[in-house]
């Protein structure tokens, strides 16, 4: 009972958030975008009219942090906005995290999605994304590795997601109260996932199965 209220609550949070991050993003666009775009016209047409060489540099030194503060709100407003959650496959989404992860050139990465297209909720795919991202920034930070593998497969009766580097490693005992460890396990466990972790001096694996 006490996690299907658990699971129930995060599903209404997710939704929370996922509106009012849009609701945020259009209002950049269609609000303080309009006003920049506005007072960038303005001081072309300043530096059109006016005559001075040294206010006509001050005019488009002013009108250039206006068009780069604008580009920046742009971007901000598409990343807010982005849904790729709920229109993208989960495959397609690790594959991204991946990208992302291995533009850094810290480590080399291996992906693997054999099953490519499962149908699951915004909810689960997006506490896979959470869980893959912390378990790549750790790797990264503190392992030391030199090879991250990602996979996804899907079995008869479950799914099951594989994350594994060569790092150093590290005791599980003593950081087993790590908030990132335990932010992982809770969100594996509210979508009725089981979370296995194991690492040692060849590097930590960990695998979340979750009943279809």
């Amino acid at each position: 009972m006490k996690l299907s209220h658990q699971r129930a609550l995060l599903s209404t949070q997710i939704e929370m958030q996922q509106q009012t991050m849009q609701h945020i993003g259009r209002e950049i666009h269609d609000n303080i975008g309009q006003q920049l775009t506005l007072a960038s016209l303005y001081t072309q047409q300043l530096a059109y009219e006016n005559k001075a060489p040294q206010i006509s540099e001050s005019i488009e030194n002013i009108s250039n942090i206006i068009n780069n503060s604008l580009a920046e709100l742009r971007q901000l407003s598409k990343t807010l906005t982005d849904d790729s959650i709920a229109q993208k496959s989960i495959a397609a989404l690790l594959q991204t995290e991946c990208e992302k992860v291995n533009g850094f050139k810290k480590c080399q990465f291996h992906y693997n999605a054999a099953a490519k297209q499962l149908a699951l909720s915004y909810e689960v795919k997006s506490i896979l994304i959470r869980i893959v991202q912390e378990f790549l920034q750790n790797s990264i930070k503190h392992s030391d590795c030199k090879t991250i593998t990602v996979a996804l497969n899907k079995t008869d009766s479950q799914i099951e997601l594989h994350l594994k580097d060569d790092g150093k490693g590290f005791d599980t005992k003593t950081i087993s109260n790590g908030i990132g460890l335990n932010n992982m396990k809770k969100r594996a466990e509210i979508i009725g996932g089981i979370y296995t972790l194991e690492s040692n001096h060849e590097g930590t694996n960990l695998t979340i199965q979750i009943p279809l």
